[in-house]
């Protein structure tokens, strides 16, 4: 009878072994996976590091320095962060060809996966501006009427007021925005390169980029219209003045010399 009576509790048993067992497994992956998944990104982050670094020797340190400390044919990257280096290489702008007043936008020579490893190499110099999410600069559902109001009191200064350019001073210029992907609008505001002033998030929040960018697309779409008609490159008033200038007194001119000529004909007569 004893040994029945103890073959009947052995089912009860395995389930409370069973239960044990789960408990513990539970318990041991939340306290591991997590390291584990944190160890796998680290080694991820130091590999790209490194092969960024291999890149930055190749392509930049012969103005930035070897240790990205600068030189005298390039400025410091220590503290540029990874949304420098990705608008500055991915617009093709750097590496520079030659010194210059302004560095042009040009083809491209890096894949996306080498960009993102010199990103990852400069910014680990140095803490700056990270590199936008597709969440941050994507301006569906951004307020344009509001984007226009942001544009036309800190960009249109320069960019002009629907963003296609404008001439600056010793050669530098601001370039025109109709074709530049809101990923770069968004890192140009946020580092502000070369001759442009910089807008981080303590100045202009995330949702005032979005707005700005939204109101870029707007004005620079295939259903944009020019309610002035000829706009001379959208280029503002140097341009309109030029214009003015060249015609509008060569029309003058013109007309002048017909109405004298017909005048003199008729003393004649």
């Amino acid at each position: 009878m004893k040994k029945l009576s103890a073959r009947r509790r052995h089912p009860l048993a395995a389930v409370v072994v069973l239960l044990f067992a789960l408990a513990v497994t539970g318990g041991l992956y939340a306290a591991f996976a997590p390291a584990g998944k944190a160890q796998a990104d680290e080694t991820a982050q130091s590999l790209a590091i490194e092969e960024g670094k291999k890149l930055y020797a190749v392509g930049c340190a012969s103005c930035h320095g070897t240790g990205g400390q600068g030189s005298t044919d390039g400025p410091s990257l220590v503290g540029v962060g990874s949304a420098a280096v990705d608008f500055q290489v991915s617009t093709g702008r750097m590496p520079a060809q030659q010194p210059g007043a302004q560095v042009p936008r040009k083809p491209v020579i890096y894949s996306q996966a080498q960009i993102d490893q010199l990103a990852a190499y400069v910014a680990s110099l140095g803490a700056g501006p990270i590199a936008p999410t597709e969440k941050q600069y994507d301006p569906a559902g951004a307020d344009i009427a509001n984007g226009g109001v942001l544009f036309r009191n800190n960009c249109a200064q320069c960019h002009n007021f629907t963003g296609e350019g404008g001439a600056l001073t010793l050669g530098k210029y601001a370039p025109n925005l109709e074709d530049v992907s809101p990923k770069h609008i968004y890192e140009a505001m946020l580092t502000g390169p070369q001759n442009m002033p910089s807008f981080p998030d303590s100045t202009m929040p995330e949702k005032q980029k979005k707005d700005i960018i939204a109101y870029l697309q707007n004005v620079n779409g295939e259903k944009s219209t020019s309610p002035g008609g000829l706009k001379l490159g959208g280029l503002g008033p140097v341009s309109e003045g030029l214009f003015g200038w060249i015609f509008g007194l060569g029309a003058l001119i013109a007309v002048a010399v017909w109405v004298a000529a017909h005048t003199a004909k008729a003393k004649k007569s």
